[in-house]
């Protein structure tokens, strides 16, 4: 933890979609590691789908994520 950054605030209420931000980031995970994780699970999607469940939720082409996928 670096105390020159101040703490990030906590988004309310936690959705799958901000669960899986947190876990890109806390992995270090990019899009292909993410795809192939899921490739792995035999569960397919493209990379065009999967930057729409990281977009802010006001964004035109915003998706929200499963919990299937999750």
């Amino acid at each position: 933890v670096d105390p020159s950054r101040p703490p990030q605030p906590v988004e309310l209420p936690v959705n799958n979609n901000l669960i899986l931000k947190k876990l890109r980031v806390a992995f270090e995970l990019r899009d292909d590691d993410i795809l192939s994780i899921l490739a792995d699970c035999e569960f397919d999607i493209s990379k065009t789908e999967l930057t729409a469940l990281f977009r802010k939720k006001d964004h035109k082409h915003f998706r929200k994520c499963g919990d299937q996928l999750l």
